[in-house]
């Protein structure tokens, strides 16, 4: 008898404890639920950095958030399979098997403009130290004329990314144009249609929108997303399609980044031209320490994850330029001025004369007889900045500031969802149903 009740309390405790255990456990998850919720809207805002940190970090300041569902439009068969070739190696790796360890990757994004490609490419060609570098070209959408001229390159290691997301890509849905878009001034009171409008009551235009699209797409991959450059803390080197680079420009930036620290401490990046593009610089025997420019720029991965920390400020604003938005919110959210350091000649020249994503298969021609004439001199061929130069600071400067509402053209509530899905993509599990 007194073993039977003894085994009859074992019993009794044991149930008591196990109750105990499944009420801790499915109090732990609802923790666990109840934290991820609540970290969502608030991407990346816990951390502050140094301008000069270049420590390789990776990914890692981001996974704390892995583990909830991207909602990402449905994917059509072009978007898969150009999101699978974005996994492919660079090309020419037999050629250039071995890079510096501290080279520049360079990035250079395109969209529909054949002849300024073949003007950009021709350039890079002749720029000395362009064969120790890995330059990456970014599509906004797959044109066959594009992708064949950038498969001819045999100068450097090159490797080839397509947004999946271009609205060039989707023809009759998100975000590309849906049959029930709103357009133009529709008002959606009076003839039913989908789409929130701008700040000056347009609707949105997939053309217009991919502008900004693109840029955003392509910095969270690139730093984020590749292989071979999310573990990449030095500088990475933007230029777009019509941009004309000089022989000179890569050992030019290699010299500002080495200088950059000690010159300029405050300095969030360094710049092949101008922030005036109609300008090709001072002359002077003296670096420039200006406003950050839109024509060869250059940062690290400490200035991209400043970027990122503003993920919804620059989602949000009523701008379709990528430009503009960095000028009139993300740059003034830093709490300073935001400098680059460059040389006071020019190394890379905007040639392009038309705006937005023209120069295909329009009436008019935006280049010259499908060349450019650009006099590039002696003295650009070399490096022409010299260590023992002091900076002259333009502190004051005309140009996009904060208070400026933007052009619009970014108003509709997809749109910007998308772009904050962007910044998430490379933190986040991927939801099934949007393949």
């Amino acid at each position: 008898m007194a073993s039977l009740r003894r085994s009859r309390l074992k019993d009794a405790a044991f149930r008591r404890f196990l109750s105990v255990f499944v009420i801790i456990l499915l109090g732990f998850l609802l923790l666990v639920f109840l934290v991820r919720i609540n970290s969502i809207p608030n991407l990346v805002t816990h951390h502050s950095y140094s301008i000069t940190d270049d420590d390789d970090i990776g990914l890692n300041y981001n996974l704390s958030l892995i583990g909830a569902n991207l909602i990402l439009p449905k994917q059509n068969e072009l978007s898969i399979s150009l999101e699978k070739r974005n996994s492919l190696p660079p090309r020419n790796m037999d050629l250039y098997p071995n890079l510096p360890r501290d080279h520049i990757t360079i990035v250079l994004y395109v969209h529909n403009r054949p002849q300024y490609l073949q003007v950009v490419v021709n350039s890079l060609s002749h720029v000395v130290g362009i064969s120790e570098t890995l330059l990456i070209v970014s599509h906004d959408g797959y044109f066959q004329d594009m992708n064949k001229f950038i498969e001819t390159i045999k100068f450097c290691q090159v490797k080839q990314i397509f947004a999946p997301y271009s609205p060039h890509i989707f023809s009759s849905s998100f975000p590309g144009v849906s049959p029930n878009d709103c357009k133009d001034k529709d008002d959606p009171t009076k003839k039913p249609c989908k789409g929130n409008p701008d700040q000056y009551r347009n609707h949105r235009s997939p053309k217009i929108v991919s502008l900004k699209h693109h840029w955003w797409w392509m910095m969270n991959t690139v730093w984020d997303g590749l292989k071979e450059t999310s573990h990449h803390s030095g500088h990475i080197l933007f230029i777009e399609e019509d941009h004309f680079v000089f022989p000179n420009a890569y050992r030019n930036l290699e010299l500002l980044i080495k200088l950059k620290p000690q010159k300029c401490p405050d300095c969030y990046a360094a710049n092949l031209a101008p922030s005036n593009v109609n300008s090709r610089g001072e002359g002077w025997e003296s670096l420039i320490g200006e406003r950050m420019g839109n024509v060869g720029y250059s940062f690290n991965r400490t200035v991209w994850r400043k970027i990122h920390q503003k993920a919804r400020e620059f989602c949000y604003f009523d701008d379709y330029n990528w430009d503009i938005t960095m000028w009139a919110t993300v740059y003034p959210s830093f709490g300073g001025p935001v400098y680059t350091l460059r040389g006071p000649r020019t190394s890379a020249v905007h040639f392009g004369k038309c705006g937005l994503h023209q120069g295909q298969g329009e009436k008019a021609v935006c280049i010259d007889n499908g060349s450019v004439n650009i006099d590039v001199a002696d003295i650009d061929r070399v490096v022409n900045i010299k260590p023992e130069w002091g900076v002259h600071v333009y502190k004051h400067q005309e140009g996009y500031q904060a208070g400026f509402k933007g052009w619009g053209g970014w108003g509709d509530e997809r749109d910007r969802q998308l772009c904050l899905q962007f910044a998430l993509m490379y933190h986040f599990r991927r939801d099934s149903p949007t393949k």
